[in-house]
């Protein structure tokens, strides 16, 4: 396979995966909520970073992509790009934050060839942060706020267990299963619920990714 084929079926297995994503999206924009709309496409397109790990794509084609998508997303505040993001009710950047933060990752992680803990920090905060609102929305009873940040106790205690299971499960995955992984994990996971808890203004995107990914990395002693 040359290099030219190699790059036309990693960018359609990105535009494929992307508009099944917005497609669902659209859909459960008739049916449902604001915040599952936010969601599906919160969850969906960080779902891209295990395709980009499993198929080993390289690098400069993960920046070209993550750097559209920056853009999109930035411009989308603005303009009438992605009508199901601008539908959600949300004055801040979170979305670009969200896009930013998985740019730096991979600009990082994919460098020193060690995907495993992009991939990690992006389902921390996608998979966590997306059933943590989910699971508040509708079961949180029990409130608590930080620095103007309303939270419930539900909610937070989903984020923890989706980020301990995730990073379980992305370090077995590139280490192999050990009894040291637990702490870590439990770790990575209460770091993860607290800057998603403290951080303001959609910032939760950057804090929550960059923190677990490079504690993971460091606490695997992949950084020392």
């Amino acid at each position: 396979m040359t290099i030219s084929d190699s790059l036309f079926w990693q960018l359609t297995l990105v535009l494929l995966w992307l508009t099944s994503v917005f497609s669902l999206a659209a859909i459960v924009q008739k049916v449902g909520t604001t915040e599952q709309v936010r969601k599906v496409v919160h969850i969906g397109t960080g779902n891209i970073l295990p395709l980009a790990w499993y198929f080993n794509f390289p690098l400069p084609f993960c920046l070209a992509v993550c750097l559209i998508f920056c853009g999109i997303t930035f411009l989308s505040y603005h303009f009438p790009i992605l009508p199901v993001i601008n539908s959600v009710g949300r004055r801040t950047y979170g979305v670009f934050f969200y896009a930013l933060s998985i740019t730096l990752l991979i600009a990082y992680f994919w460098t020193i060839q060690q995907p495993a803990f992009a991939v990690l920090g992006v389902l921390v905060m996608s998979w966590g942060d997306g059933i943590a609102a989910l699971v508040g929305q509708k079961w949180g009873k029990h409130s608590y706020q930080i620095w103007g940040n309303r939270k419930s106790w539900e909610g937070s205690g989903a984020m923890a267990l989706i980020c301990f299971v995730i990073t379980i499960i992305i370090l077995a995955i590139k280490q192999g299963m050990r009894v040291q992984l637990f702490p870590i994990a439990m770790l990575v996971a209460l770091v993860a619920t607290l800057c998603e808890a403290i951080s303001p203004a959609g910032s939760d995107n950057l804090t929550v990714p960059i923190s677990s990914s490079f504690l993971a990395y460091l606490l695997s002693g992949m950084g020392g």
